[in-house]
């Protein structure tokens, strides 16, 4: 369920995200606002200082915002939902810095613990459905 702290919580992180190579790049800044306008934070007082660049966002706050946002066992949905989010913003100004790159990086190795169950998985379905054809060659 998305609540309106966690698209707040979000907005947190794209612009922490932005800021996690020490500049927003103007075509981040144009992003930011239409995300923040969109999602009615644009003058929220909270977002605002860091929305307008009054305040920087350090990285290692950008990394909490993220493990808050994320917490201690995230889906590999969330995860994806987040790199997504974070893709569109570090891709708008066609430039990706090493920081914003080691940001995604950690965000998908975040999500493969989650996805190592997905073999496991995979390989029960698969027994799953030998045993339906032999059940089904058996009634032929």
């Amino acid at each position: 369920m998305v609540t309106h702290s966690n698209v707040k919580n979000l907005v947190k992180i794209l612009i922490g995200a932005a800021w996690i190579d020490g500049k927003i790049q103007p075509e981040e800044r144009q992003y930011l606002r239409e995300i923040a306008q969109a999602k009615g934070l644009a003058s929220d007082p909270e977002i605002k200082p860091w929305l307008y660049e009054l305040v920087p966002v350090q990285p290692e706050e950008c990394y909490r915002w993220v493990q808050d946002y994320l917490g201690d066992r995230p889906s590999l949905e969330d995860c994806e939902n987040l790199i997504e989010a974070i893709s569109g913003l570090i891709y708008s100004d066609g430039d990706v810095a090493i920081e914003e790159a080691r940001l995604l990086t950690e965000l998908q190795d975040i999500a493969k613990p989650n996805g190592s169950t997905q073999p496991a998985h995979t390989g029960l379905l698969k027994q799953i459905q030998k045993l339906y054809r032999r059940w089904v060659e058996v009634q032929n």
